[in-house]
């Protein structure tokens, strides 16, 4: 008896649709029927949001990977952005760099080149400039150090930001848990003006004004410091002096931090022909203390990543 061709072919399933948006497929006027994620899952457009113009849908295609929140695929990764190179300039000494007690510095293993920085504080100096610190904390617990390894270290000081490697001395338990440090060697100055500005490509959610909580438009972090950001935007957000309200996440090896709050727009370079986006210097003015550390963090992770400064943003 002849066998129906349809015995020997497998059913298909249908394809999985496909999370992966066009830009013809993002409506323009009109509320999104879902939300709009990045590549990697970070929120970019809320549903029922509406994207004003095709300036704004296009800026959105150009700078992030859009896709529909409520189809991304699990485990979407976006790639790094590019780095660059600090300056490097002669050997300077522990009294050039003006450290204080209190100073937040960032730390690392010499042997785990390319590892992040962890966060610690200088709690005192020695007569022969070494260095007292807390330990630096990893996953929730004190970094592991053995007395003899080398360590390299980046400060942000007042007037500079400063990289330099030292020596673990001791690791004491008594009266409390500190490291000490050798005298620092090998000290480079990174820039000296105001703050440091490393690399960034992140996502930023904008509302206008100080109070509210929708956010009607979409920008990118191109630059990031410890109290500030440069935001490139399809239009211009408002003029200098006027407030913000911004949502951005941080992510590092140790933290993932979900940031909301209001900046100061306190310079603007608007785009010269139409179409082109408009740069907006922000000075965040309402962190508390959680989020000034994700944002230095953020900085000394990518320390080797050093843009610009400017004595408009802290």
């Amino acid at each position: 008896m002849d066998t129906p061709v349809d015995a020997h072919v497998e059913e298909t399933p249908p394809a999985a649709a496909s999370s992966a948006l066009e830009l013809d497929a993002v409506p323009v006027g009109t509320p999104l029927p879902w939300p709009i994620v990045d590549a990697d899952g970070t929120l970019l457009f809320a549903s029922a949001t509406t994207l004003a113009t095709t300036d704004e849908r296009a800026f959105l295609f150009q700078h992030f990977h859009p896709h529909r929140g409520d189809l991304l695929e699990p485990g979407a990764q976006q790639p790094p952005a590019p780095a660059a190179s600090p300056d490097h300039t002669d050997e300077l000494t522990l009294k050039d760099m003006h450290l204080e007690i209190g100073a937040l510095i960032g730390m690392r293993s010499q042997l785990g080149s390319g590892a992040p920085m962890h966060p610690c504080r200088i709690i005192g100096f020695a007569p022969n400039h070494a260095l007292f610190v807390t330990p630096p904390m990893q996953q929730g617990r004190a970094l592991p150090l053995a007395p003899g390894e080398n360590v390299e270290l980046v400060a942000i000081a007042s007037q500079a930001v400063f990289r330099f490697v030292c020596t673990v001395e001791t690791v004491c338990r008594l009266p409390f848990d500190y490291v000490v440090l050798s005298k620092p060697g090998g000290i480079r100055r990174l820039r000296e003006r105001k703050s440091i500005r490393v690399h960034a490509h992140l996502p930023v959610r904008i509302g206008i004004g100080e109070t509210g909580d929708h956010y009607e438009g979409l920008g990118l972090a191109k630059g990031i410091s410890a109290l500030g950001m440069s935001l490139s935007a399809s239009w211009t957000l408002g003029e200098v002096g006027e407030r913000l309200r911004i949502a951005f996440r941080l992510k590092s090896a140790e933290h993932d931090t979900a940031i909301e709050t209001t900046a100061v727009i306190r310079n603007l370079q608007k785009g010269k022909t139409p179409g082109e986006p408009t740069m907006h210097g922000l000075e965040l003015d309402q962190l508390d203390a959680a989020q000034q550390m994700a944002m230095k963090v953020f900085v000394f992770d990518r320390q080797e990543d050093i843009q610009h400064w400017s004595n408009g943003l802290k």
